[in-house]
């Protein structure tokens, strides 16, 4: 193999008593570093992450070491950046096809299948401009050592005669650019039933013909596009501007009117939504919409306002001219109701109104740091107050509760009472982290004890959930309820989740991984002071099998609110609106009445 990168930290990890780190020892770290590059290849693998980190965390919360920051190790940043840029690189593919219908998913990335022969058996057309290689080509001919060449061939031999793991993942260093190539080396199953391997490499390509779609999205010049497209590819800015015959500092101004243009603060931002809108351009039948005909859903389209140089968009149904109804998406996005509900709200005269918090669909994201409590607040008032709504019965699901909350104790004539569905309030203690269901805890309890290792985790989810397709990501992550796994069977709820978080979180030129990185980690610091300062009615209708806020959870915190009314409901989880919006919506007729 090639000498160790200059780039990352050398091997030996400092023993566990070394200044600011949290009790991990040695082996505990380069476990977890494992771990970290095996997500970054194969997303399938996260919850062998979870496995291992929860494994090491959780007696770390118990104890109570570190306080807040048990897990923040900084030997571990280096890791999880690189890590992270691996995954943006990565789209996975599998299935049992033939050679290059397995190849047609990955448009992006280098890749080829191979058995571990003298050979290539065939090759993306990434593979061919990044390494140079085509259909047939040998093995020798990729531009790394011999000894490396050498060690790759013997890995995709073993993966591809079931010797070894489903995936492997090698560090090569390139000889063409002198950069480090990270290779996962994974099982894949064709046609003819060979034996092969896929190899997905973390070399990018710039798809043919997508500099139009760039332009077109972001209303960017050529010039600018041909900027993007090296910020994209990894280039430095002097090598850029190098290629363009001008200056440094000339690139650098360009580059400013492209991150406004794109509404991204950062370069590293502005990949993340070029690669996401890359996926979405590049992929057959991408562009499909998730509503219409087949959800039984009406095409809603989002409305929107500027604000200050940002956009603020929401969604509207049922009664135009009804009583207001504020309705909080929850972290997934869930801005859908099923198809009856929406229809019943229109014949119970209410006009429903679910604004998309920052980075959700079109809505712009924050300013760089802003107070993210307090500016999505801002921002709920600013769509009430452009739409003219005052007195509304504000919905919010799991940690919504502080947004809606916060409203009203910051504009009390928009707020006429609060009616929470499955809400969430403020954890405070590490046991109530542990009787989280097992995804709902690692989310959750890194946001507080380990929150610079939450994007990665997140990315790394959103990256898993495009693999397994929504449903069966929901299934995955949502599985410890039996009350949301029933709930989720009944086709009409399903349709509202799956098409709600595809129009808003997975938008394809948002910023999904981004919005739910930030939801996290505002839920999980203590907002009891605006729960205390509360002053308008509020209800809270709570699930008996919630995997996020157990019942025992929810006993514990209502001595700390006791003005809070709470009930619970049976067989409901985090889905409770959606499986029993009839009797949620009598819940508002009464609130309605109540407080005429």
């Amino acid at each position: 193999m090639t000498a160790p990168d200059p780039d990352l930290p050398p091997a030996p990890f400092p023993g566990p008593d070394a200044p600011g780190h949290a009790g991990l020892g040695r082996a505990e770290r380069a476990a977890i570093v494992d771990r970290l590059y095996d997500v970054a290849m194969d997303p399938v693998r996260l919850e062998e992450l979870l496995d291992v980190w929860e494994g090491r965390a959780a007696p770390l919360r118990a104890s109570g070491a570190g306080g807040e920051t048990t897990l923040d190790d900084p030997d571990l940043d280096p890791h999880i950046n690189r890590a992270g840029v691996f995954l943006d690189r990565y789209r996975p593919a599998d299935g049992d096809r033939g050679r290059h219908d397995v190849l047609d998913d990955i448009p992006r990335s280098a890749a080829f299948v191979a058995d571990g022969g003298p050979g290539i058996a065939a090759c993306n057309r990434a593979a061919r401009l990044a390494f140079g290689i085509a259909d047939g080509s040998p093995l020798a001919a990729l531009p790394f050592d011999p000894e490396d060449v050498e060690t790759l061939r013997g890995v995709i031999r073993k993966v591809a005669l079931g010797r070894a793991d489903k995936a492997v993942t090698l560090r090569l260093r390139s000889r063409s650019t002198g950069s480090v190539v990270i290779m996962r080396v994974g099982l894949v199953e064709t046609e003819d039933r060979a034996p092969l391997a896929l190899v997905v490499s973390t070399e990018l390509v710039w798809p043919e013909g997508f500099e139009a779609t760039v332009q077109e999205a972001f209303g960017l010049t050529a010039a600018e596009t041909d900027i993007v497209r090296g910020i994209t590819l990894g280039q430095p800015v002097r090598d850029i501007a190098e290629a363009r015959g001008r200056s440094a500092e000339t690139v650098r101004t360009q580059l400013r009117s492209i991150l406004a243009k794109t509404e991204t603060h950062s370069q590293q931002e502005l990949v993340r939504v070029v690669l996401g809108l890359m996926d979405v351009a590049m992929v057959p039948g991408a562009r499909a919409t998730p509503d219409g005909p087949v959800t039984g859903l009406e095409r809603i389209e989002p409305q929107a306002l500027r604000m200050a140089g940002r956009r603020l968009e929401w969604i509207e149904f049922g009664d135009p001219a009804g009583a207001p109804l504020l309705f909080m998406h929850l972290d997934f996005g869930l801005i859908r109701w099923p198809v009856a509900a929406e229809r019943a709200a229109r014949a119970r005269g209410l006009r429903v109104v679910v604004p998309l918090r920052a980075w959700y669909g079109g809505t712009s994201g924050l300013p760089r740091g802003a107070d993210h409590l307090a500016a999505v607040t801002e921002d709920y008032a600013a769509v009430m107050d452009h739409l003219g709504l005052r007195d509304a019965v504000v919905m919010p699901q799991g940690a919504d509760l502080r947004f809606a909350l916060n409203l009203s104790v910051l504009r009390p004539d928009l707020v006429r009472a609060v009616l929470g569905c499955a809400t969430q309030l403020p954890a405070r203690t590490p046991a109530q982290y542990e009787r989280m269901d097992k995804w709902q805890r690692f989310i959750l309890a890194n946001a507080r004890y380990a929150p610079r290792v939450l994007p990665f985790i997140v990315k790394a989810g959103f990256s898993l959930a495009r693999g397994l397709g929504p449903e069966a990501f929901f299934r995955k992550v949502n599985g410890g309820s039996p009350a949301d796994m029933a709930a989720f069977d009944d086709p009409a709820i399903r349709a509202a989740v799956v098409s709600g978080a595809a129009q808003a979180l997975l938008h394809p030129t948002g910023e999904g991984a981004a919005a739910f990185t930030q939801e996290c980690l505002g839920s999980e610091r203590d907002w009891s002071a605006v729960v205390q300062a509360t002053k308008a009615p509020v209800r809270l209708l709570q699930g008996d099998q919630d995997p996020q806020s157990p019942v025992q959870t929810i006993r514990e915190l209502m001595v700390d609110f006791p003005h809070l009314d709470i009930s619970f409901l049976k067989d409901t989880g985090q889905l409770l609106f959606f499986a029993r919006w009839p009797e949620v919506l009598d819940e508002v007729e009464r609130l309605l009445e109540r407080n005429a």
